[in-house]
């Protein structure tokens, strides 16, 4: 029923505005960003947003994805994860054998040359461990990598070649000039020597950790560059001069016991050191290759792939394997002592019962050393 008052018609709404995708909010977040950016700038009067971008590199490099070597996600990556474990592992296992064998034999530990064997497996040890980081995971060891051990795991691999250098002169001085070699190089000193090319590897790590990457680059590059080419031929002339001075003393003497002894440990260090130069020549020419041409040392993706790096790793294998094979004291003091006492059977015996459970008794396992 109408009442003759007019009804007053809908007010209209107004039109909503058409939607903004996604990315347009993004740059007006960007726009406005920046225009903030423009106004606040540093004591260098840098844009803000120069300084929020190095902040978000550095944030990005600290945030590491410890992932393995290789993605495993065929068998020869597996392959290659489980041959990493199993070398970082006969590393520490070894060496450590060897170890304990010298610390626990005190005649062998009366010797200078097996004083320069604990200084080989003690580094030798501690590169095993550090190959379980650089070696098992997806690690590159260079000076600008957020996943660096900061130059101590490369550290640990020229201590070692360091002691066989050392060693392999120690026995050229005692074989040239064995009563000059028993006054001059007593207990102590050859402690002194260790002690000496220990500190001065570790003042480098220092130094390398403390001036900027570029002076690291250059001092190690020629330091590298100096060195292997003085060490590698002072290495292969001892060599060949310790053989052919041991071959003429040892003519000469009559046949005994120290005669023996003298002959394998000059033959012993011999062939560590043609095992070891057969090992690390590799690296070394390609190291002085590259710093001669100017070019990046590191051509593979991680440590755990390059086998440029691995060989001398299964050169830290190999020279406990013939340290033992080479010296018989250590030998017979590894074999009977070490991993005799180390090694366990399980045997069963009979033990009397209870009362009333007659002549069967129970079965229990005894455990007794070899």
């Amino acid at each position: 029923m109408s009442s003759g008052v007019p009804v007053p018609a809908a007010r209209a709404r107004p039109p909503r505005p058409p939607l903004l995708p996604p990315r347009a909010f993004e740059n007006v977040a960007n726009s406005s960003r920046l225009a903030t950016s423009r106004v606040f700038v540093d004591s260098t009067f840098r844009p803000m947003s120069v300084l929020n971008d190095r902040v978000g590199n550095a944030l990005n490099e600290t945030r590491m994805d410890h992932s393995p070597v290789l993605p495993l996600d065929s068998f020869g990556n597996v392959m290659m994860f489980l041959f990493n474990i199993a070398l970082a592992t006969a590393i520490i296992f070894l060496n450590l054998s060897v170890f304990i064998s010298i610390m626990v034999n005190k005649c062998l530990r009366s010797e200078n040359q097996f004083m320069y064997m604990l200084s080989t497996c003690f580094s030798d040890i501690c590169s095993g461990v550090s190959y379980y980081y650089v070696g098992v995971l997806d690690v590159r060891d260079s000076y600008d990598s957020p996943k660096r051990t900061f130059y101590i795991a490369p550290t640990f691999l020229g201590l070692s070649y360091m002691a066989i250098l050392a060693a392999q002169a120690d026995r050229y001085h005692a074989v040239s000039a064995p009563f000059k070699y028993s006054q001059r190089m007593t207990r102590n000193r050859t402690l002194l020597v260790i002690l000496a090319y220990w500190i001065y590897a570790f003042v480098i790590v220092g130094v390398n950790n403390l001036v900027t990457v570029g002076v690291a680059k250059r001092v190690t590059g020629i330091g590298t560059f100096v060195g292997n080419i003085f060490t590698v031929v002072i290495m292969i002339g001892l060599n060949i001069r310790l053989f052919l001075i041991a071959k003429y003393h040892l003519e000469r003497d009559p046949p005994s016991v120290e005669r023996e002894n003298k002959r394998s440990s000059v033959y012993l260090i011999i062939l560590v050191a043609v095992f070891f130069l057969g090992a690390w020549l590799p690296i070394f020419i390609h190291i002085i290759l590259c710093n001669f041409v100017g070019t990046t040392c590191y051509t593979f993706k991680n440590e755990g792939t390059d086998p440029l790096r691995i060989l001398p790793r299964i050169n830290a294998v190999l020279t406990p394997v013939l340290y033992v094979r080479g010296c018989t004291p250590l030998r017979e003091t590894l074999f009977g002592k070490v991993w005799k006492k180390c090694s366990t059977k399980r045997r069963v015996i009979p033990v009397a019962g209870r009362p009333g459970q007659g002549l069967h008794g129970r079965l229990v396992t005894v455990l007794f050393k070899w």
